[in-house]
Order: structure tokens, then C-alpha cells, then sequence
């Protein structure tokens, strides 16, 4: 069995126009049926702002900017609010697999516990031709139950039409620290709530080492779970997906050096992780740096020495 065959035979309830849009994303780009996944996710407009966003990069404020580098870079999908789609859909129809995030959230308001206004929906994302829709939840947050709750109704919807469904599970809120908000036993709870959630695919932030609950400090360490490298928490985390049978890939993060980015991936890679998404790292600076970039990721997943 090809890895694309093993990885759509984890996913036993679901119809065939969700395993061919499954399909369609790994068997798409540079990391075409490896297994391993480079998404472009363009949603910080809508997140942070576009100067904050885009002003690194002038170019990126089109729309069109970023179809083009995920196209050009071999990208294996490419995900963003309803506006972005919209404006390059026709376009480009057919040279990339198009996520569409459903919900988004602004910063224009601080909040302790941040929630997500629904800005897509499944409708959308048949009419714009999009193989899934991309769903953010925030565990810790006040506000996180009725975010379970309306990912379901969105799940439910998405795959009776044949939708992929990724949740991008990002806990914070007053019920975490900052620190809690990546250490390893959040991320990896926060991971599994998305598989239990029905995701067929999970993003999730790099995990640091840090243990933010008392009850899990005690069970790490009496089953002497290993978090002490990035890559044990990278196993750890795909581990707490059903025992690897759901695709976790890692959020980019903020602006970083290449070094530590690079780093990272291979800790993803060595961990058993199954990619990256990877937004303002890559569009935030000029085309041919961001594709020589997306390149040494897209080698380091392939097994090429980069």
C-alpha cells in the first residue's frame, strides 16, 4: 500500500469525496505522495492587521501574491479567509487545493478569552472549488464549548458534502498561562480534543517542554513520558492522535531565522510529525527568498540533505 493509501485508511467513516480531496492535497506539489504536507496559511490580515501582515512585503497585500507562491513553491494546499479566496479562485482554478477558514478573529478588541466570528461556510467553500474548510479553536478559553460545538455542526456539514475538515487548535484564555499555552501537555490535549472533534487533519503550535497542569506533571513523570527534546514532543503529540492515525502538522509560528525554522521542521520530521504550515515565515519577505525557503523545507521533509 502506497502512504497516501495508508493515511486514507485511517479514516473508515468518512465517504469518497473526502478521501479524494484528501487525496488531492497529499498527492499535490513538492511532497506529492510522501506523506508529508507544506500548507500556506494567509489568514494574519484578517488576524493581525495588513500592515503588520503585509508591510514587510508590499507585494503580499494582492491576493493573487500568495496563489502565486504557493503554486510556484509546490505547495500542498492553500488556506485563507473567504475575501482572499474569492479575489483569486477563478484565476487559478485547479493549480493549488484551496482551504477555506470559516472563522476568524480580529485584534482590535483585547480579550482575556477570545472567541471566533463564523465568516465561511461549507457553501462557500463547495462554490469556490476548495477540497476542505479550516476551523480554529481556542482551549482555555471561557468561550471553548461553544466553539466545540459550532466545529461539529461545520464538520458534520463539510463531510457529508465531501469536505476535508482542519481544526487549527491553538489553546489560550484566562484558563491557561502563557507559557501553558504551547507546553506539551496542552498541545498534545489540545490535539487530541481536535481528532475527537472529527478533524481529519490538526495544526497545532511547536510544543515547549513546559507542563502546565499538576494532575499531567504527575502522570509524565511517573510513566516518564519523554518531552525533553522537540522531538520527543513532537512524538508525543502525534501519539496523542490516535496513536499517529490522524495527520498533525505544526504551526510556523511569528517571524523567525531560518535556523531555528529549519531546526524545527526536522524535529517535526524525525518526531513522525506530517508537515508544516507555514504563513508569514514565507510571505513576509521577497518571492525568490520565500521560495528558496519553502524549498529547504520542502528538501528537509523529502529526506534530501538541505
Amino acid at each position: 500500500m502506497s502512504r497516501v493509501g495508508e493515511i486514507l485508511s485511517w479514516y473508515g467513516s468518512d465517504n469518497p469525496g473526502t478521501l479524494t480531496n484528501m487525496a488531492r492535497m497529499l498527492n499535490h506539489g513538492r511532497l506529492a505522495g510522501s506523506g508529508k504536507m507544506v500548507i500556506l496559511p494567509v489568514d494574519q490580515g484578517f488576524e493581525h492587521g495588513p500592515a503588520r501582515s503585509f508591510a514587510p512585503n508590499p507585494p503580499a497585500y494582492d491576493p493573487h501574491y500568495h496563489y502565486k507562491l504557493a503554486i510556484k513553491s509546490g505547495c500542498n494546499a492553500y488556506a485563507a479567509p473567504l475575501g482572499f479566496l474569492e479575489a483569486g479562485a477563478r484565476d487559478f482554478a485547479g493549480e493549488v487545493p484551496l482551504i477555506l477558514k470559516v472563522n476568524d478573529h480580529d485584534v482590535l478588541h483585547d480579550e482575556e478569552d477570545p472567541t471566533q466570528a463564523l465568516t465561511g461556510s461549507v457553501s462557500d467553500a463547495l462554490r469556490l472549488g476548495c477540497v476542505g474548510i479550516g476551523f480554529t479553536i481556542y482551549p482555555g478559553s471561557t468561550h471553548r464549548l461553544e466553539m466545540y460545538s459550532q466545529i461539529h455542526a461545520y464538520a458534520e456539514e463539510a463531510k457529508r458534502y465531501g469536505l476535508v475538515v482542519i481544526i487549527w487548535s491553538y489553546p489560550r484564555g484566562s484558563g491557561l498561562s502563557k507559557a501553558g499555552e504551547t507546553g506539551i501537555d496542552v498541545t498534545a490535549y489540545a490535539a487530541h480534543l481536535a481528532a475527537q472533534l472529527g478533524a481529519h487533519i490538526i495544526k497545532v503550535k511547536i510544543p515547549s517542554e513546559h507542563i502546565e497542569q499538576e494532575a499531567a506533571r504527575k502522570v509524565y513523570e511517573e510513566c516518564k513520558v519523554p518531552v525533553h527534546t522537540l522531538t520527543d514532543r513532537i512524538r508525543h503529540v502525534v501519539q496523542s492522535c490516535f496513536n499517529g492515525r490522524r495527520v498533525v502538522i505544526f504551526s510556523g509560528g511569528p517571524t523567525a531565522g531560518d535556523d531555528e525554522v529549519f531546526s524545527e521542521v526536522r524535529a517535526v520530521r524525525d518526531g513522525g510529525g506530517f508537515g508544516s504550515i507555514i504563513g508569514r515565515n514565507s510571505f513576509q519577505r521577497p518571492e525568490p527568498e520565500a521560495l528558496k525557503f519553502l524549498d529547504t523545507i520542502m528538501n528537509l521533509y523529502a529526506g534530501t540533505p538541505a
